[in-house]
Formats: structure tokens, sequence, C-alpha cells
């Protein structure tokens, strides 16, 4: 791991971590709150029984969460994690009702809890570019093995 991106790993991890630990006594109604708004992004989650996604969705985040805070795991596969989690809630925000205003991308006032989270998807891909192209980089004339 890159020290430049201790900041954004550690903010990021410590955030996701603690909405997962948050998420885990998750059951009943507020489950299911949790899962319909997941259902009406995505239709198929919807095999899911309400308290078993809310489990699933908690360990997701603390795996997340962890993995971020981690300093052995590779940049580009948490970017990975937290661009697929990014997108996920970007897809929430877009397919929910009411999260914007009538024909726009703009958030509405009760969307914009889901909308600010588009920053996870720009800081997921952030790590994964930053870390390929990094990789990429190595010095001229030097060969491998040389």
């Amino acid at each position: 791991m890159k020290v430049s991106h201790l900041p954004l790993r550690v903010s990021i991890g410590a955030f996701v971590l603690n909405s997962g630990l948050g998420k885990r006594s998750l059951e009943g109604e507020a489950a299911q709150g949790v899962h319909a708004m997941a259902v009406g992004a995505v239709p198929q989650l919807g095999q899911l029984e309400p308290d078993r996604f809310a489990r699933l969705l908690s360990r997701a985040e603390i795996a997340l969460g962890a993995a971020l805070l981690a300093p052995f795991v590779p940049s580009a596969l948490v970017g990975l994690g937290l661009s697929a989690f990014g997108a996920g809630l970007v897809q929430l925000y877009l397919k929910t009702p009411g999260m914007r205003e009538p024909g726009s991308l703009r958030p509405s006032q009760q969307g914009i809890g889901l909308a600010k989270d588009v920053w996870l998807l720009g800081a997921g891909l952030t790590l994964v570019l930053d870390d390929l192209t990094h990789r990429r980089r190595r010095p001229r004339g030097r060969r491998w093995g040389a």
C-alpha cells in the first residue's frame, strides 16, 4: 500500500466498518426497510429473506471496512470492492423513486444521503487506477532479472 492511500483507506475503512457493525442487529421492520430499498434497485435481491439480506450486508460492510484498514491488502483489490459497493449505492440512488428531482440527476431533499455516496465509487476507482498505473511505471533501461 502506498502511504498516499493511507488517509483515504483509513477514513473510508473506519466509516464502512462502523456501518457494517451497526447493521449486525438489524431485524424485523428495520431489516425489511433496508431490504425493500435494495430490492427496488436490484430486483434479484428479492429472493433473499430480509433478515438474511441484512446479515449479509452487515458482513460485507465489515469485510470491506476491515480490508480497507488492513495495509497488506492491495489497494487495487480493496478499490475494486469499494467501487462495486459504491456502484451499488449509486444504483440504489438512481432507481429509488423520490431520490432525485423530476427529470434530473440532482438529488431531492430525501436523496441527498444516497447521492453523496458517489464519493465511495470515486475513491474506489482512484485506488484501482492509481495502483494499476503505479505498477506499470518502471525506470527506463531496467529489465526483469537485471
